[in-house]
């Protein structure tokens, strides 16, 4: 929401905004374009009949002072995707969906086509390399490149996010149960998907990823003009980097794992129907380093490394373990995963990670009390995790301090470790305490 105002403003809208607290970065974002409010909290006097627009956003609640009164004059009251819908409606809109890949498929599209001179608008859910801002919105691109999520839209359009955008192009990288809080049944999920892609317009184009149980039968049942489904491309794995294998031509990578390669096939499918040929394509994509947070290399050394990772779906988890595996076969892999989210404290999904950190050398799962009160959730037992991820020799850490001390006694040599959370642990700062052990 902030940078949708800053991107506002920039365009020449006169911009204003309300919220009960404000954090960095989006503070000092908001102040270096004059736009973070003067005082915090919600003003019903602010909302006159010569505002034009109205954008809710998810932090606001249904019954929020400043919307009851935008509703009582009967402004236009628009959801964050609504609102870019109607500002792109000129515009050939690409929209990259899927319960995984999204948010790295959209910074490779993205990556690819600033670095041959292609001039775009696009909305990515992370800070990517070589772009300021998470959303460019311009009357002048007549292209935009849009990460689709398919979280509800406002507490008053209840419209997952990828239903308002109408697609020219799209894809679709798999679809695994998440969010539920909202989506109660993976039945609810597996919906929101099938009409999605049933509510496509006849001329759109659909690419898919082959191997994806779930997404194959939906899109067998629309019948789409033009479907193209990927798969992941030939590759080796030499001297700890991935290289596809194109033909004759080989093409060394700066990412790894084949949960990438399969996104670098979605990307080069979206590219190519832009305009991107092969060759451009795999001239910059060679050079791509990922998106903040998705395995991203934090610290190395000689024969060690430390791996951040935004990793906390089950799907997500596997895929960046097996990749770390792959990428380094002789290296010791010990794999820390945080349970944040309100489906992965919820002894109803907790079931799906089983298996997920199986080729992980040494295991530990982490959470705290504070978080499933703050989420009104049901205590969870180390019994229950355990269990869960079927591995009997799981350690599973509930106190900030025991992890502290457990990573404290992480010895390096000839190790990786990857941290994977949509969190914070607690605030604890595992660059620092993991490479102290060196």
């Amino acid at each position: 929401m902030s940078q949708l105002a800053i991107q506002s403003a920039l365009k020449g809208d006169t911009v204003t905004g309300s919220d009960d607290e404000i954090f960095n970065p989006s503070k000092t974002n908001l102040q270096n374009h004059q736009l973070l409010p003067k005082e915090m909290g919600w003003y019903p006097n602010k909302i006159t009949t010569e505002i034009d627009a109205v954008i809710v956003g998810m932090h606001a609640k249904f019954d929020n002072a400043e919307l009851l009164r935008a509703q009582e004059l009967n402004l236009p009251t628009f959801s964050y995707p609504e609102y870019i819908y109607n500002e792109t409606k000129n515009k050939k809109r690409v929209v990259i969906a899927g319960s995984h890949g999204k948010t790295t498929i959209t910074a490779m599209v993205m990556h690819v086509l600033k670095a041959n001179n292609v001039d775009f608008d696009y909305l990515v859910g992370a800070s990517l390399e070589g772009f300021e801002y998470q959303i460019k919105l311009t009357s002048k691109s007549n292209t935009i490149i849009i990460e689709g999520d398919e979280y509800l839209s406002s507490p008053i359009h209840k419209q997952p996010k990828i239903s308002y955008y109408k697609p020219h192009i799209t894809s679709i990288s798999g679809i695994a149960w998440d969010h539920i809080n909202v989506f109660k049944t993976e039945t609810d999920y597996l919906k929101i998907f099938e009409d999605y892609v049933f509510g496509l317009n006849k001329d759109a184009v659909l690419f898919h990823y082959k191997n994806d149980e779930k997404l194959a039968k939906i899109e067998e049942k629309a019948k789409l003009l033009k479907s193209i489904a990927y798969e992941t491309p030939a590759f080796n794995v030499k001297n700890g980097t991935f290289e596809i294998i194109d033909n004759e031509k080989i093409i060394p990578l700066k990412i790894f794992g084949e949960h990438n390669l399969q996104n670098i096939a979605c990307a080069k499918l979206i590219c190519e129907e832009l305009g991107i040929n092969n060759d451009l394509f795999y001239k910059q994509i060679k050079n791509f380093t990922g998106a903040s947070r998705r395995l991203q290399l934090i610290k190395q050394g000689q024969d060690w490394a430390i791996y951040n990772d935004f990793a906390h779906a089950p799907s997500k988890v596997k895929a960046t373990v097996n990749a770390l595996q792959q990428l380094w076969p002789n290296r010791k892999l010990i794999c820390i995963l945080e349970l944040h989210t309100y489906s992965s404290l919820n002894k109803n999904f907790i079931d799906t990670y089983n298996n997920t950190l199986n080729n992980a050398n040494e295991a530990v799962v982490y959470y705290n009390q504070h978080t499933l009160e703050i989420k009104k959730l049901p205590n969870l037992s180390k019994s229950d995790v355990k269990r869960a991820f079927g591995l009997d020799n799981l350690n599973v850490i509930t106190e900030k301090e025991a992890l502290k001390s457990y990573l404290q006694q992480v010895e390096l040599h000839n190790t990786n470790v990857l941290v994977m959370t949509s969190g914070n642990l607690s605030g604890l700062k595992i660059k620092d305490l993991l490479s102290d052990n060196v």
